[in-house]
């Protein structure tokens, strides 16, 4: 084939020289507009997985890139006069010109044509069957074909500079330092024998704050060195961007995604060339991860492979390396995604504690999990631990070396729990009239026995017409109370854990059949009148019409909710949790998507927050004051014009002054024309707002699946406590199965269940070991 690589960055490069590796017969040809010396950044990363891969593609340039790194295990956080260090990381630095020469030396090697100072404006200048823009971010190529590969970029708040010293730093070095404008961090790591790359960054309001848009460039540089002298050692910032002049050399990071990688362009004699997007011109991952340049290499990895497995078909070769590269090249800018916000908001996390604040920093992508931190520094791990355990009141465990995050104490009001794992509300759709029976006592017994600290039933409803479905429990009737009561006795007598009732009424998604019989469906038959905050139909043209709730019906809602809280108390539950999520009564006044009423309790965020406020009210005023009342809410209505992360936390903020104890963060069932980003943890990062910002603790729902999860949650603050679902469902005892599997045994069982516990932490053990043990063969 005749190729050509528009761009001779690495992408453009390395994707040239492997194609000429792999038959010398091509044409390949590499445009680059800058001269061979040419850079303007200084050092990039690679993780040692990186390096293996380069390995296995071409050895040669592999080994030449390998002698020219600098490798470190470290990752040093120095944050309020403290530093705290991390092991085991496996990272690589080097030059990136010195990267670039030795990609042109390796095509020079195999026959690639390079040409420089040639700037591209028009690719219809090349006669070529295959042409790849590797042009960057700012690629022109992209741009002119932009109705096809729809880009999508997002200009992050940062404004950072890149920089030089030759300070020689031998970790990968995060330094924080706080000003009257704002927070300012430095990323700095050493990339050849004597230097080292400095970023400076900080939010957009405060680098304007700071006066550094007024600054000239060499202004800007002192102020650098004067921010962050005592890590420099008297050495100075260095630019080499000789180019820029004034503020410009700071940028803000531009996040780049685009829905198609491939135009095909037709040619004026006939056929057709695709043109192809890789590297940044493609996507690109925020620096914080240093991942840039990677992908921009396992792109041209994956283009080569693909070409590779369908030799004669050029059109299947792309469309293969357009499905492979999508999912991963997904997964890491969602985790640089994480990784920048966590930066744009270092405010958010100055309180912690130096212990907290560094796990935080370390864990901040997802990528980085507790048990995958541990098995990079076991040690650090078990410090962080027993730290936070030490912090929560946790007794010194006896047979395990140090307390996992997910099993430390915690106390609400004078509700104190074992551990911080809840079972999260499961509708069952099992009740008779409202009632509870055996059924219930089987499913919530087993779970309280199971190890959670906190068992919640499902939304029970404060009136007949407020359930959901006919299956669904009340607490409306004596006969109500006295059925919880016994389900409450039992949990008491037979566990340690606390339960609690969550009340809701369905409002709009009321009158529906049994989830296995057609969910939000209307009855058959049997119908009853629904109501909520504006006349809505749930399901466009199948629902039911709801009525807008009239002040007669919302003072005997209100009503409604403080009976069954008093009831509550009654049947001795130690919890109240008030249902303002997914869409039901109290949710229909939160979101505008479903509130357009025009009195008082309409219009701003503010006034739609009005009655479910006064709710939560009269309910705080009857339930007892030792007792936590906690609230869900729909932190994202995942629709545009619904409830967003930013209302989320003023939401939070509404009920915690009205004396909320804790806020439950879900999301979305608001709308059904709702779009959600699904993933592990998905709802965390609300949780995690509302938590550091709001100043309110909470608990973070939705996909958390692992003990493993959980104790990064915990750990770095994101939640208070996690409700686990769907794995409940699944294993009633999930809580106690989690703990032998990691590793900790210092956790009580029922006295009746004692025998299996030591099995299963033999059993888990052993597992363990022979993990450990395949891994170890696996790297020899």
């Amino acid at each position: 084939m005749r190729i050509v690589c528009i761009g001779g960055g690495p992408a453009g490069l390395y994707f040239g020289l492997l194609m000429k590796l792999r038959n010398p017969a091509h044409h390949v040809s590499v445009i680059e507009r800058n001269r061979p010396y040419d850079t303007f950044g200084w050092g990039v990363v690679f993780s040692d997985q990186t390096l293996g891969n380069l390995r296995a593609a071409d050895p040669t340039s592999a080994d030449m890139i390998l002698d020219a790194f600098n490798h470190w295990d470290d990752i040093e956080i120095n944050f309020r006069g403290r530093t705290i260090r991390s092991s085991g990381h496996g990272f690589c630095g080097i030059g990136r010109k010195r990267l670039l020469n030795i990609l042109q030396a390796r095509c020079e090697a195999l026959g690639v044509e390079l040409v420089f100072e040639t700037n591209v404006t028009d690719d219809d200048r090349y006669d070529a069957d295959l042409i790849i823009a590797s042009d960057g971010a700012n690629s022109v190529i992209r741009q002119k074909y932009a109705s096809t590969y729809q880009p999508d970029i997002d200009l992050r708040d940062c404004r950072f500079v890149w920089l030089g010293t030759k300070k020689r730093f031998d970790a990968f070095t995060f330094a924080f330092e706080e000003t009257e404008w704002g927070w300012f961090q430095a990323h700095a790591y050493r990339f050849d024998q004597d230097t080292s790359t400095f970023i400076v960054e900080a939010p957009e309001r405060v680098w304007r704050a700071a006066g550094l848009e007024e600054m000239s460039k060499e202004q800007g540089i002192a102020f650098c060195e004067r921010l962050f002298a005592k890590y420099l050692d008297g050495n100075s910032l260095i630019s080499n961007a000789t180019h820029l002049r004034g503020s410009s050399q700071w940028i803000r990071f531009p996040r780049v995604v685009n829905r198609e990688w491939v135009y095909v362009k037709p040619r004026p004699a006939g056929g057709s060339t695709p043109v192809v997007l890789m590297g940044d011109a493609a996507h690109t991952a925020h620096f914080s991860i240093g991942s840039g340049t990677k992908l921009a290499l396992e792109d041209a990895i994956e283009l080569a492979n693909s070409i590779d497995a369908h030799p004669d078909d050029l059109a299947a070769a792309l469309d293969r390396y357009k499905r492979i590269r999508s999912v991963d090249v997904l997964r890491l800018q969602n985790a640089a995604r994480n990784s920048t916000e966590w930066f744009e908001h270092v405010d958010r996390y100055a309180a912690f504690e130096p212990e907290q604040f560094a796990y935080s920093l370390l864990t901040r992508s997802q990528r980085i999990s507790h048990e995958n931190l541990r098995a990079r520094d076991a040690h650090y791990v078990a410090t962080f631990e027993n730290w936070l355990a030490t912090r929560a009141g946790a007794p010194q465990p006896v047979k395990t070396r140090s307390t996992p995050p997910m099993f430390t104490p915690f106390a609400v009001r004078g509700v104190h729990l074992k551990n911080r794992i809840v079972v999260s509300p499961m509708a069952q759709y099992s009740a008779v009239d409202g009632t509870v029976g055996d059924y219930h006592l089987t499913h919530l017994g087993a779970r309280a026995m199971g190890g959670a600290a906190l068992v919640m039933t499902e939304m029970t409803c404060v009136s007949a017409e407020g359930r959901i479905t006919p299956g669904c429990p009340g607490m409306y009737t004596s006969e109500h109370r006295q059925a919880w009561q016994r389900i409450v006795d039992f949990v008491h007598s037979a566990s340690d854990a606390k339960i609690g009732m969550q009340l809701g009424h369905a409002g709009a998604k009321a009158s529906t059949r049994v989830s296995w019989d057609g969910i939000d469906q209307p009855l058959d038959k049997g119908n009853w009148p629904i109501v909520s905050a504006s006349p809505q139909q749930y399901l466009a043209g199948i629902s039911q019409w709801s009525r807008e709730a009239t002040r007669d019906d919302l003072r005997e809602i209100e009503n409604q909710f403080v009976q069954a809280a008093k009831m509550a108390d009654e049947a001795g539950f130690d919890w109240l949790e008030l249902h303002c999520a997914h869409g039901y009564f109290l949710s229909s006044f939160i979101s505008p998507l479903t509130n357009r009423r025009t009195d008082e309790y309409g219009g701003s965020l503010e006034h739609r927050l009005r009655y479910p406020l006064q709710v939560f009210a009269a309910m705080r005023r009857v339930w007892p004051q030792s007792k936590p009342i906690s609230v869900r809410i729909s932190a994202h209505d995942w629709v545009a014009g619904g409830t967003t992360p930013d209302d989320a936390v003023q939401i939070a903020r509404a009920f915690k002054t009205a004396g909320a104890d804790m806020i439950d963060v879900s999301s979305g069932q608001v709308s059904k024309l709702e779009k959600p980003i699904y993933g592990r943890m998905y709802q965390t990062p609300f949780s995690d707002r509302i938590r550091n910002e709001a100043g309110i603790p909470t608990i973070a729902v939705g996909a958390i699946s692992e003990a493993d999860h959980a104790n990064s949650i915990i750990a770095a603050g994101r939640a208070d406590l996690c409700a686990i679902a769907r794995p409940h469902l699944a294993n009633p005892a999930w809580t106690l199965t989690e703990a032998a599997r990691i590793g900790y045994f210092d956790i009580a069982w029922p006295k009746q269940y004692t025998a299996a516990k030591a099995q299963l932490e033999r059993n888990a053990e052993r597992e363990r070991a022979q993990v450990s043990s395949s891994s170890t063969s696996e790297t020899q």
